[in-house]
């Protein structure tokens, strides 16, 4: 039995990418079972945190470091030079008329570190994954410090929004992830974890899929009510992330392509759902519909650039070596 489960979770995990864009779909297509699990977004922010910390070794990834300098760029273009640029727009070019509800939209998408996952979506594209785990930890060292800074700058005084409440939170879910994270690691030991890869691959894709049922939650209703609305949403969010990476790519394209596409998806692909667990599940419906149809690009971006990154960027970063 056990053999029998371990065995389906490793082939679930080996088709982690496709896997995850069909929970996606599952996701929208089980509305009432959203509304029944909403109340439970930071448990599975939680948990998804936890996963991926516990495949983290930090005892070993110092030694791996290559370019100190590239990780602590795309660190501060991440958590400070993509943020303050967006409230510097706002408040100096158009903050007369920028609607609140935009204001957060641009906080959860700009504002937070990348996605837990974005290192393992590396691994599976055969990119270098420990550069970016790197970056990732650097952005969530300093998470607590920065995000609720440049947050309140992208808000602007007419939103209520209470930085030190943020950062409490954030800091109370990244540090009682790693714990949780370090003791199981402590329990289970490295070669387990090390052996069990596709396995653990196959939880991510599980709590994901947990996590996409609750952040579908009320499209399905708003994709009858307003179709047009909605699918204009589902767009602008994917022509965010493109602009974000497209953005990215091209400023750190003097490091070599494959370099500086792993800063763009990372910077293009930010961890929403832990900014929406630290800011309260509660928010105005136009910018919960935001972060539900945000997952869109999320879900389907591994799948999507696969291709891309084995026509396109290993073949070059192969000849130059």
């Amino acid at each position: 039995m056990i053999t029998s489960v371990s065995r389906t979770l490793a082939w679930v995990g080996e088709r982690g990418t496709y896997a995850l864009s069909i929970s996606l779909l599952l996701g929208m297509l089980l509305p009432g079972l959203s509304a029944y699990l909403r109340p439970f977004l930071e448990e599975s922010v939680f948990s998804l945190l936890v996963m991926a910390f516990i495949r983290v070794r930090p005892q070993s990834l110092w030694h791996q470091i290559k370019s100190p300098k590239l990780i602590l760029l795309a660190t501060g273009w991440q958590m400070l030079f993509v943020p303050l640029a967006v409230a510097a727009l706002i408040n100096f070019v158009l903050a007369p008329h920028m609607d609140p509800d935009i204001r957060l939209i641009l906080v959860i998408i700009t504002v937070g570190p990348s996605l837990m996952s974005v290192p393992a979506f590396m691994f599976i594209m055969r990119l270098d994954g420990v550069m970016i785990l790197l970056t990732l930890i650097c952005s969530m060292l300093i998470a607590p410090l920065t995000t609720p800074i440049t947050a309140e700058l992208v808000l602007g005084a007419k939103v209520s929004f209470n930085a030190i409440d943020l950062a409490q939170n954030l800091s109370l879910m990244l540090g009682g992830a790693f714990l949780v994270a370090s003791i199981l690691r402590k329990l289970l030991g490295d070669a387990f974890i090390a052996g069990k890869r596709a396995q653990l691959d196959a939880m991510n894709v599980l709590l994901l899929f947990f996590f996409a049922i609750i952040a579908m939650d009320g499209v399905a209703d708003s994709l009858s009510d307003r179709p047009l609305f909605t699918l204009s949403i589902a767009a602008l969010t994917m022509c965010a992330s493109f602009f974000q990476m497209g953005l990215t790519f091209l400023a750190f394209l003097p490091a070599g392509k494959q370099k500086a596409f792993i800063v763009a998806y990372a910077s293009g692909n930010r961890n929403m759902g832990l900014m929406v667990a630290a800011l309260g599940s509660t928010l105005p419906e136009v910018t919960w519909l935001w972060f539900a149809l945000g997952q869109i690009p999320i879900y389907t971006f591994p799948m999507i650039f696969r291709p891309v990154v084995r026509r396109f960027i290993l073949p070059v970063e192969t000849e130059a070596t």
